[in-house]
């Protein structure tokens, strides 16, 4: 028998059966479904991660004190060596190729006399941020900033606001992957000089001006006080670590220690490693440092790799969970195709002895009950592309990110048809080995 009377002889038996076929296809619906679903979700999941930590540099190190933790003295008084002695050759001329100079054998133990009527809380500062930088190899830039909220007026706000406000160097936006869209960042000298400039954010220039170009040039009041604003960041969206740009107003760092925090700040450093391989490396290096600054006292280093490899990992392992949920809804609905196949050989045993008495071969027979499940599974895998699309709003609405694709379909249809093609296959067989006079004798 050719294809075309075969496929021709399916169609028949399908569409005399309509309801049967759907009803039988319902497990392949929500397995095509959810195989659809799953690679959106995923490939929705690696975008908001990207988006969220694309403000980080890989090589990202941050160096915070946590004031829970022991203060065992501060820094040094004179803001070196006791006595003020450099030691012959300098702190460079002892770096080993690799690794750290031998810290302790110049710096002692600062603060760690055991005396502590005269413990002072830990404030990271600028010098600490110069020594990382000078100390620690394969290190390609350090910046310090920190955050705080203070009431800001100006533009059309009706009356003053909280708003976040970051303290940061002229390097913050280079290191954060940030970028303007008017303006300029904030310079070295605005920080020496102690100016009152300010950089706003996407949603914070909209919110106090209306338009990111009117807030350019400008004045905000910050804690009373004028500042210009000199720029505007492009929008970033959310982030899941440190600073959110566009909820954020940004002034030099200096700025803000001398007219709105004073040293009741708690800053964090961060140190790029000039290579992501050797982040460790890099942070066992910043420990050395501090602790020969800081004796006893404990940090909290994170570093970018580190976060976004766990969030990457979280949102590949959620993956594999409904993927393998999907796969067991495939089995299921499989199985459902072979039950009903089963019954069917049964109903049509004697269908089967006609076709063998007038010529039809074993294989005529194995092909079009195989055909028949490939077309009940592939009609359940278009109807379940169907649902995917019809539920995505739903899924939205739950603020999850769904990123449907054309491969996304293609493989549902894939996997409804080799579904199918596995669990129909036996049936077919046991049809096509019917003997034809038993087949026909069979009431």
């Amino acid at each position: 028998m050719r294809i075309s009377e075969l496929l021709r002889l399916v169609i028949i038996n399908l569409s005399q059966n309509k309801f049967k076929v759907i009803l039988t296809s319902v497990g392949i619906i929500v397995g095509s479904a959810t195989i659809m679903m799953v690679l959106a979700i995923g490939t929705g999941g690696k975008l908001e991660v990207a988006e969220q930590f694309k403000n980080l540099n890989a090589g990202a190190i941050d160096i915070v004190y946590e004031s829970n933790a022991a203060e065992f003295g501060g820094r040094g008084k004179g803001g070196g060596m006791p006595g003020g002695v450099v030691p012959q050759g300098g702190m460079r001329g002892s770096m080993q190729a690799g690794g750290m100079p031998p810290m302790n054998e110049f710096f002692g133990n600062w603060g760690s006399s055991g005396d502590t009527t005269n413990q002072e809380k830990i404030v990271l500062s600028t010098e600490d941020m110069e020594e990382l930088s000078v100390f620690v190899p394969n290190v390609s830039d350090v910046t310090i900033s920190y955050t705080t909220t203070t009431e800001v007026e100006g533009g059309v706000l009706e009356a003053a606001g909280s708003y976040t406000i970051a303290g940061v160097k002229n390097n913050y936006m280079t290191m954060s992957n940030l970028s303007m869209i008017t303006g300029e960042f904030l310079t070295s000298e605005n920080d020496e000089n102690k100016e009152k400039y300010c950089v706003l954010g996407y949603s914070i220039a909209k919110e106090i001006f209306g338009s990111v170009y009117t807030a350019y040039d400008d004045v905000v009041y910050i804690d009373a006080r004028p500042y210009v604003v000199s720029g505007v960041l492009e929008e970033m969206g959310s982030v899941s670590s440190g600073i959110s740009p566009d909820t954020t107003i940004f002034i030099p760092y200096d700025t803000g220690v001398k007219y709105i925090t004073g040293q009741n700040i708690s800053p964090t450093i961060t140190v790029i490693s000039a290579d992501v391989n050797e982040v460790d490396t890099v942070i066992e290096n910043v420990k050395t440092v501090l602790a020969d600054s800081y004796a006893n006292a404990e940090f909290t280093i994170s570093d970018a790799g580190t976060k976004m490899e766990a969030a990457s990992k979280s949102n590949d392992t959620l993956q594999l969970l409904l993927i393998a949920m999907a796969v067991i809804v495939f089995i299921v609905g499989g199985i459902g195709i072979m039950n009903v196949l089963f019954v069917s050989v049964k109903e049509r045993t004697n269908e089967i002895g006609i076709l063998k008495a007038l010529g039809c071969s074993k294989r005529d027979i194995l092909l079009e009950f195989l055909f028949e499940a490939c077309f009940m599974s592939l009609i359940g895998s278009i109807l379940g592309v169907l649902v995917a699309f019809g539920v995505t709003p739903v899924i939205e609405s739950f603020s999850v990110r769904v990123e449907l694709s054309a491969q996304g379909a293609l493989l549902s249809l894939a996997f409804g048809a080799i579904t199918g093609t596995i669990f129909g296959f036996y049936p077919a067989y046991k049809a096509s080995s019917l003997i034809p006079v038993v087949a026909l004798n069979q009431e």
